[in-house]
């Protein structure tokens, strides 16, 4: 057997393990879509992963490689435990961690591609340029995907519950260090700038935060909805314009919002296709996910639910440079 010859089993057999991985990824991922034709594209993508490992085995065996009847369970056990520990970690690394796989299997089928062409064998090179098509495809929704989430989402998946704690875990851990080191900072600049007495100014750090501590005690009476309305209020009254934002931002995320409230005029009264029309006319992403929340909170029309998150879509492919 030449060197060659088995550089491409070998590559093969690496195929048909993380072609298996990424057909049972993708069954993970048909429970986190957010609508129905995402869980149907996942479908297909697990069906079509799982035809493409059949190809490679037929491949490797016309190579004379030994058919390997352990890979596909290794192939099953990477999946379930890479489903497993991506739980403890924020939805985003989950995504990252999908996307690095799809690079690996473009990079291999890439690679086997010229190893094909070295070796004179033809249906190996036009099997391998398949894989290169599909998992070009692929890493390119991934990257979408990701956009989408970087955008604020929501995006085509949803993480699971345990992923959202993670999450907001990892940004809880860093906020704190984050707000006293801006405060600290600010504070020494405006004094270095200012000529003011560092301890005045540490002074009127520390009775700002006070009153800020009576603000959220004086919230925490009220529901999450009336919460957020009243942080908004009071921040609004004290002057912190970048908190009453935040406030805000977060009840629109919640759907907590008023039909006046949208970026669509008289949008309860919209038709479903008046409705999808509308949709197609939202260049702002913050725009389509206030949209999306109050939609799904109230409503929850399918059709109208697809069509935002096409148009989401649609923008963060713009902002990552993939063609439609």
């Amino acid at each position: 057997m030449s060197d060659t010859n088995a550089k491409l089993i070998n590559q093969l057999r690496a195929l048909v393990l993380l072609t298996q991985t990424e057909e049972q990824v993708a069954r993970t991922r048909i429970s986190q879509a957010r609508t129905d034709a995402v869980r149907r594209e996942l479908t297909q993508n697990a069906d079509n992963a799982a035809a493409r490992t059949l190809e490679i085995t037929d491949q490797l065996r016309a190579l004379g490689g030994v058919p390997d009847v352990v890979t596909p369970a290794v192939g099953r056990l990477s999946a379930t435990l890479k489903a497993t520990f991506e739980q403890a970690a924020p939805f985003e690394e989950a995504l990252f961690t999908d996307l690095q796989l799809e690079h690996q299997l473009l990079d291999r089928a890439t690679y086997v591609k010229v190893l094909a062409d070295q070796a004179g064998k033809a249906d190996v090179r036009k099997l391998a340029e398949k894989l290169i098509e599909a998992h070009k495809a692929t890493v390119e929704w991934l990257t979408v995907v990701l956009a989408e989430e970087a955008m604020g989402g929501p995006v085509a998946l949803v993480p699971t519950p345990v992923q959202k704690v993670a999450g907001g875990v990892a940004r809880a851990v860093n906020a704190p260090v984050r707000f006293w080191a801006n405060t600290v900072n600010n504070a020494v600049d405006t004094v270095k700038h200012a000529g003011e007495e560092t301890s005045d100014r540490f002074s009127a750090v520390t009775d700002r935060a006070a009153a800020l501590g009576d603000a959220v005690r004086e919230t925490l009476t009220a529901g999450r909805s009336a919460t957020l309305r009243r942080a908004e209020q009071v921040a609004g009254r004290e002057g912190n314009q970048d908190a009453a934002k935040a406030a805000r931002s977060a009840r629109e995320e919640l759907g907590d919002v008023s039909s006046d409230e949208l970026p669509v005029k008289n949008y309860d009264s919209l038709s479903v296709n008046e409705a999808v029309k509308a949709a197609k006319g939202l260049k702002e992403p913050r725009d389509i996910r206030v949209v999306i929340a109050y939609e799904e909170a109230h409503k929850n029309r399918a059709g109208v639910v697809s069509a935002l998150q096409t148009q989401l879509a649609s923008l963060a492919k713009e902002a990552v440079g993939v063609n439609s």
